[in-house]
């Protein structure tokens, strides 16, 4: 196996106070920690792979609370963006890096109903990729190729990169396959309003089952896409998306056609 499993979280004291985010010991100040565990458990057993020192949460929280310790201050305050591999050895490794800390709810914006509801101040653009992908698969692994060869399509620098992006560059970029069916974006799980309801694209369609997206699902607040019920031939310029993952939870935003796209 050339890559390795990850798991991207947020360490946050403000998810303390979010009962939907307690894990099995009770309050946590990772976003969905336990979900972000059950899925290297089970995306290491797809690969034939083991922890070294178990298959436990408590193994993964333990990783997380060692850089947490290393990188934050002796209250523990700062907000931070976690990243856990599991190395294909077996071994557990975290890095992190600070991010804003959360004032509200961060999954607030999966209630929002674009034909009712006052649009936020924060709204992000995000286009659709110029071509097709086709090697994406539902696990994260640290194989970000695909991913990064449509940011940089986009005017976008490759995640990680300090290199600044074009001056008109998005926010984000939507992928889609080689069907033209929407799969996700360059770091977050989408879904689209559709029939009064967030519709999100099927793992079948070749997007990450990201952990947020399994929550969202879970809470009907968003639901997977029939198929072939999201494509290129039914997005429409300017229409709302919101986008998820395990680290920003979530956001919303509006699509941003290319003219050779609107002109189809």
């Amino acid at each position: 196996m050339s890559y390795a499993l990850l798991a991207s979280t947020r360490y946050d004291p403000f998810l303390m106070s979010c009962v939907w985010n307690n894990d099995p010991d009770g309050p946590s100040p990772y976003l969905l920690l336990h979900y972000q565990a059950d899925r290297l458990i089970a995306s290491a057993a797809l690969n034939d792979q083991t922890f070294r020192h178990g298959t436990t949460l408590s193994n993964v929280k333990a990783v997380c609370y060692k850089v947490v310790r290393e990188h934050n201050d002796s209250k523990g305050e700062t907000a931070l963006k976690v990243r856990v591999v599991l190395n294909p050895s077996g071994e557990l490794s975290a890095t992190a890096i600070p991010v804003k800390a959360f004032t509200s709810d961060p999954t607030l914006p999966s209630l929002f109903d674009p034909t009712t509801d006052l649009p936020p101040a924060l709204v992000l653009t995000i286009h659709i990729d110029t071509q097709p992908t086709s090697d994406t698969i539902s696990l994260k692994t640290t194989d970000r190729r695909a991913y990064d060869d449509a940011r940089v399509r986009a005017g976008l620098q490759p995640l990680g990169s300090s290199d600044l992006p074009a001056s008109d560059a998005p926010d984000d970029v939507i992928l889609y396959n080689t069907r033209n069916v929407v799969t996700e974006s360059s770091v977050c799980n989408v879904a689209f309003y559709r029939n009064r309801r967030w519709v999100t694209p099927p793992l079948a369609a070749g997007c990450i089952s990201g952990v947020l997206r399994r929550w969202l699902i879970e809470q009907h607040r968003i639901f997977e896409a029939v198929e072939d019920e999201l494509t290129l031939s039914n997005i429409k310029d300017g229409e709302w998306v919101l986008v998820s993952n395990g680290v920003i939870g979530c956001q919303l935003g509006r699509i941003k056609l290319h003219t050779s796209i609107k002109n189809g």
